[in-house]
Formats: structure tokens, C-alpha cells, sequence
């Protein structure tokens, strides 16, 4: 077997095998975009229903406490 045939040979491959790469990869963008309209048209995004408080007052309350806590031990340890 000489090199040139050999070179041709390997030649030949990578062309097929980015050839097969190349054909997948534009099949799957296609059809991952079709899908993408299907789901889209079928399954709109549902409305957020508003919410009066994401937080009751207690926990509000709750929540500024230990903010000062940890902004006193935060303080604390870099004073040392």
C-alpha cells in the first residue's frame, strides 16, 4: 500500500465523518426548533398569579433582627 493511497484514504474518512457530524448536528437545530414552536403554540407560559406579601410581617421582623445580628458579628470580626 503506497502513502498516497493511504493519505487518500484518511482524507476520504474525515470528510465522511464530519460530513455525518455536520448532517446531525443541522437535523437535531431543526428539530429542536420545530419542537420548541410546538411547545410554544400548545403550552403557553401560564400567568404568574400576584401575590399580596412574598413575606408575612412576623418573618419580616424576624429577618431585620438577624441581619443586625450577622452585620454585628461581621463588624466583630473584622474589627480584631
Amino acid at each position: 500500500m503506497g502513502s498516497e493511497n493511504l493519505i487518500t484514504e484518511g482524507f476520504s474518512l474525515m470528510l465522511m465523518g464530519m460530513g455525518t457530524v455536520f448532517v446531525f448536528l443541522t437535523v437535531l437545530v431543526i428539530v429542536t426548533t420545530y419542537m420548541s414552536a410546538l411547545v410554544q403554540k400548545y403550552m403557553p407560559d401560564a400567568k404568574p398569579l400576584a401575590l399580596a406579601s412574598a413575606t408575612p410581617p412576623a418573618m419580616e421582623h424576624k429577618n431585620q433582627k438577624l441581619l443586625a445580628v450577622i452585620s454585628a458579628a461581621i463588624h466583630a470580626h473584622r474589627s480584631k
